[in-house]
Formats: structure tokens, sequence, C-alpha cells
């Protein structure tokens, strides 16, 4: 099992016929996703070859689900197109958005963000790596040759320290590794995670990746301690940012006490979670969980 995407999952790229989409559908497809699709207005009919197979091209998500049952859409559409883009395939009632795309302006993340809830769509990102579910399916830009399945499912607001504990633990594996993205406002959260993770009978324990700004960790940590039972690990990125500027990621600003990590930290410990002062300690303290008896 595995959570939000898996074997069965069909998957439609918008943007296909770009570079970086051609880069990362090919890509995509190496690691064993079912790549059903591309959606670029204007190109309908066309397709393009990934080795020798043709994957056709649609002028909207609409027509590429009615053609080919997709599910699934990742979104490698430029900053200026990516609220249109989502909201069309939210409005194509897809099961899993993935938008990969960053620098999209808080207020069309906003929009297209209220425009999931209550509908059918999850939404992960924007400006996130995607998700992978290693010998499934991989949806976005995570190098699927890092680590193999396993039972340790992932999270993380962080991209390249996806691809660090992905590689640190990569003996152990996981079920699934899910990039939320590290906006102010994004689609799928910690809590959705480690709610989807604590329900999944194949993912044993969790590792949580979260940075300074805002209170993303402090909620999740209340969420650990009211209803996860498996064993969480944590990490937060930014112990030595300085007050006021903003680091990396747009949402990871600190401002007074006030999403520092040391008060993150504390929020979690309090929950039970053993939280790591560096990447590769966090590794260690899921190394230990994992090779302990159970």
């Amino acid at each position: 099992m595995s959570i939000f995407l898996d074997h069965s999952s069909r998957i439609l790229v918008q943007g296909m016929t770009g570079s970086e989409g051609r880069k990362h559908t090919q890509r995509m497809i190496m690691s064993g996703s079912r790549i059903v699709g591309g959606v670029t207005p204007g190109k309908g009919g066309e397709s393009v070859r990934f080795e020798e197979n043709p994957v056709p091209v649609f002028d909207s998500v609409a027509d590429a689900k009615l053609a080919t049952r997709a599910n699934t859409s990742v979104i490698f559409v430029p900053a200026a197109h990516a609220k249109q883009a989502v909201i069309e395939a939210v409005e194509a009632e897809m099961d899993l958005v993935v938008c990969i795309t960053e620098g999209i302006p808080v207020g069309d993340t906003a929009e297209f963000n209220a425009l999931t809830k209550g509908s059918k769509t999850r939404l992960v990102g924007p400006n996130c790596p995607g998700l992978i579910s290693p010998g499934k399916s991989n949806a976005g830009i995570i190098p699927a040759t890092i680590a193999g399945p396993g039972r340790i499912g992932l999270v993380s607001k962080s991209g390249t320290l996806t691809y660090q504990m992905m590689y640190e633990l990569r003996d152990f594996g996981f079920s699934t590794c899910v990039g939320i993205g590290g906006d102010p406002i994004v689609g799928t959260t910690h809590i959705d995670c480690l709610e989807a993770f604590q329900a999944d009978d194949e993912t044993d324990a969790i590792v949580m990746i979260g940075e300074i700004g805002g209170d993303a960790e402090e909620r999740a940590a209340d969420y650990i301690k009211q209803h996860v039972t498996k064993p969480v690990v944590g990490y937060v990125a930014g112990f030595t940012a300085p007050e006021g500027k903003t680091m990396g990621h747009a949402g990871a600003i600190v401002s007074g006490s006030a999403g520092t990590a040391q008060a993150k930290k504390e929020a979690l410990e309090a929950a039970g979670v053993q939280v790591g002062r560096t990447p590769s300690e966090t590794a260690e303290l899921m190394r230990s969980i994992m090779a302990s008896p159970s």
C-alpha cells in the first residue's frame, strides 16, 4: 500500500511539450509511472515520443481524461499560467494534482487552493518536487534511483531535504515520500500526510521535515499528540537563520519568536517526536527506530 499514488495511477503531464515537462516525463516513465497523455492547448492531436512509445497530446485536461481515463495530473506550466492549469485539472475532477511550478503569486495559489476545498481533487504543491511511491509510481521530479520501497513514510517542505533523507535511509526504503512545498499556501499539508501514513498498513514510521516560518509544524505537533500512534522523527530546517530574513522558501521567514526552529522543535518534542538537529542526526534517529525489535 502507499498514500495518494500507486501502480494504478494514470498520469497526465500538463506542459509535457515544454523542455522541463518533456525531461521529467521521460524520468517518470523510466521510473515506472504510467504516463497516459500530455496537455498543451493548441497541440491536441500531436504526440511526443519517449523511447519507442508515443504519448498523445490533448488540448485540455477534460479531453485527456475522457480519452485516457487519467486520474492524476502533474503540472509543469510557467507561473503566469499555472493558476489556470490547476483550475482546469480541478474542474476536470482529477483525483490528484501535483503542481511543480515555483514562483506562483500567493493570490493565485490562494484562489486555486480554495477551489480544491470541497472538491474531489487532492492538490500537492505548488513549488514542490511531487511525490513518489518507490517501485510503484512517481509524479514529479524526485529522482527514482535514490531509494527503493520500504516501510518509512516521509513528508517534507523541502525538495533537497527530501532527497537527502531518502538517500540517508535508502537501506530501509519508503512507502511514499511527499514533498508538499514551501510556499506560504500549499494544498496538501503535513497533517494530511500524517493522517494518511497513520492509516497505511505498510508504513511503520514517519519522518516529518519542516522549516522556519508559519505554524504548520506546531499544528502538526498537536495532531501527532492526539492522533498518531506510529513513531515520528522530525527535522526543522533553519536553526541558524537570522530573524526577518526569508530563507529559501517564500514561507520560511521568522518574525520575533514566532516560527523559529527552536519553538517548532520544542512543540514536536512535547508531542513525543524525536527531533534531530541535522538531517543526518534525524536519519540516525529513524534508523534506530527501524532497527529496533517491534
